[in-house]
């Protein structure tokens, strides 16, 4: 894979598509992750107005240092790069003590929950600043275990790098100067305010798991790795479909109307 020429087109992509829609750039969601650290430094690349908004909601300590790393860094290279801090965690608590105690007490609910808080912060100050939201989601995520979370991370205006792997994120942000604490942190959603991996959740890596995208032979030939993976991969693509698919319509047939 020629990086060079892959992060030129991406950077023509976003450009032509910010263009089109008439906008004045990009706001991007900073985790302290490898995914929106690339998609962060393709926005900067473009030269055209990039927010980083570093979101905290009782963060580990771990991401939001990283976060922060990775936002100075991009601002010292790139003189159209800006950025916010707006701390949810007053807010996320507020709107704890207004929910059903069950729904306080389901860790994922709860979880989704902050996803949809950023996703909402974002569009609030993307609006403002007439800036496209750009999605952070890489293909394994996005189009193969459904790892996101719907009207979360998953609520955007475009996808730079979707289509690609993680490890062909890792590759290209380490071709990009994207910081070495974020290109060797284990991948995580900072959801739950641990350091619980991505790994930890699924039960697989993501090497294992383009494996298991790609995989097409005899299934009677895997070692039980293999099968487990290709098991955990085959059960959330099913589970998580209604995240990768287009809303089902209901279409009322003419007689009707």
């Amino acid at each position: 894979m020629n990086q060079t020429e892959l992060s030129k087109h991406i950077t023509v992509w976003l450009n032509a598509y910010c263009e089109k829609a008439r906008l004045s750039g990009f706001i991007v969601g900073i985790s302290g992750g490898v995914d929106s650290a690339l998609t962060s430094t393709l926005c900067a690349l473009t030269s055209k107005k990039t927010i980083l908004v570093n979101l905290p909601i009782r963060q580990a300590t771990s991401e939001y240092t990283r976060a922060k790393e990775h936002i100075e860094d991009l601002k010292s290279k790139f003189a159209n790069v800006e950025s916010l801090e707006v701390d949810l965690t007053d807010l996320f608590h507020q709107f704890e003590k207004t929910l059903p105690k069950d729904t306080v007490e389901n860790a994922l609910a709860m979880a989704n929950t902050r996803a949809r808080l950023r996703m909402t912060t974002l569009y609030a100050i993307g609006q403002t600043h007439n800036c496209l939201v750009a999605g952070t989601g890489n293909k394994i995520e996005d189009f193969g275990v459904g790892f996101f979370t719907k009207y979360g991370d998953g609520g955007v205006d475009i996808s730079p790098i979707a289509d690609l792997t993680k490890t062909e994120v890792t590759n290209l942000a380490a071709k990009l100067g994207v910081i070495d604490s974020i290109l060797v942190a284990k991948p995580t959603d900072g959801l739950w305010g641990d350091d619980r991996s991505d790994e930890d959740q699924i039960g697989a890596t993501y090497p294992e798991l383009e494996w298991a995208m790609e995989f097409n032979g005899d299934e009677e030939n895997l070692d039980m790795r293999q099968k487990n993976v290709l098991s955990i991969f085959k059960k959330l693509n099913t589970t998580n479909k209604h995240k990768m698919e287009a809303i089902p319509v209901c279409i009322i047939p003419n007689n009707l109307r």
